[in-house]
């Protein structure tokens, strides 16, 4: 059979498809620019540069039963997040990521044609999971400065809108929906996801009004706060019901047990993983003083873990190039709405120090 003849039975919507773009491999800049891994200085992928608990490998290491699937009721974990959210443990589902909670929750509310109200820009993986339904995702711009329009998200709801999604703090801009705002997008009575990868960097939530609204739907991750990007743990909380729909159709064993122990061990050493929360929040205020302080840069103010900056002169393109071949990781967009802007991952100070040297170099001032 030639190639021609197995590509008839793809499904043609998938044909034009673009997929997510991932952050880069370590390993493979390490061997490329001939420097050591820890030599890196990886600020592309918003992840914790202080690591996991050390509770975390230690149980690892121990752990006596990986021969064994995990509980597909996620019984433990659930308790575990009900004592650190507040919520019920049948209002809690966890996730292979969050990401897999985003498509999930997208599979059990949108047909071929239904409408998902996006703020963009934003997380990209929104747009990614409506395109796998065939839904039609519905962009509504936010302001000059990122802000939410709650009078034009209303006004692009119809008949065929299924659900609206919202990055808070949103990435990769950094910036956070005040709560009045969130409360009335909620009320319109849509199914509403309020994703909040970021949450601990800012200590905004919607997860009080959980109890309350039969539509709110609020996502979390270890990914960032916990130091566990590479284990892929995220959760949501919702109306039991969605709960039930989404246990229903998720893989059975879809959280690893190593995911599980690391969630245990986390939530055992929470001062300890604060404490590294705090440090990174007082780095990012100091990343984006630095970053200002560079003419050509003008960085926004971000709620998260991470500093946007638009670039004022040059090709933010030829800027992460640069850095990139002196060991230094960020992400550049060039998209509607983030024309030659760049995302810079909040890390320890000594890779603050290099990033700046380095940004001066590139860019000579």
């Amino acid at each position: 059979m030639s190639e021609e003849d197995i590509t008839r039975f793809i499904r043609p919507e998938l044909a034009a498809f673009g997929g997510y773009v991932p952050s880069k491999s370590l390993e493979l800049l390490a061997e490329r620019v001939k420097m050591a891994i820890n030599g890196i200085a990886k600020l592309d992928a918003n992840e914790n540069p202080y690591g996991c608990s050390p509770k975390v490998n230690a149980a690892l290491k121990e752990y006596p039963y990986l021969n064994i699937y995990p509980d597909a009721g996620q019984t433990e974990i659930r308790k575990l997040l009900s004592g650190y959210t507040g919520v019920d443990p049948e209002r809690i589902v966890v996730g292979n990521g969050s990401d897999e909670l985003i498509g999930l929750i997208l599979r059990i509310f949108i047909e071929s044609g239904d409408e998902v109200i996006n703020l963009v820009p934003t997380f990209d993986m929104f747009r990614f999971g409506t395109a796998l339904c065939n839904g039609k995702l519905v962009e509504v711009p936010r302001d000059d400065d990122y802000q939410v329009d709650v009078k034009a998200v209303k006004k692009a709801i119809t008949k065929k809108t299924k659900l609206i999604l919202l990055a808070n703090p949103n990435n990769p801009t950094g910036t956070l929906t005040p709560q009045k705002d969130v409360l009335e997008l909620i009320e319109t009575g849509i199914p509403f996801v309020s994703d909040e990868a970021y949450v601990e960097f800012c200590g905004a939530t919607a997860t009080p009004f959980v109890n309350k609204y039969n539509n709110l739907i609020v996502l979390r991750t270890f990914s960032k706060w916990a130091g566990l990007a590479g284990l892929r743990i995220g959760y949501g909380l919702m109306h039991p019901r969605l709960v039930g729909y989404l246990q229903t159709i998720k893989q059975p064993y879809n959280v690893n047990i190593a995911a599980r122990v690391a969630v245990r061990e986390s939530l055992k050493d929470i001062d300890y993983l604060m404490k590294n929360v705090k440090a990174i929040i007082t780095e990012r205020e100091r990343l984006f003083d630095e970053l200002g302080k560079i003419s050509w840069l003008k960085p926004c103010p971000s709620k998260a873990n991470f500093v946007f900056c638009h670039v004022l002169n040059g090709e933010a393109a030829q800027i992460q190039k640069a850095l990139e071949d002196k060991g230094i990781l960020i992400r550049y967009f060039d998209i509607p709405r983030l024309q030659n802007s760049l995302r810079i991952s909040v890390g320890r100070p000594e890779h603050t120090d290099k990033l700046i040297k380095a940004l001066k170099e590139v860019g000579g001032d």
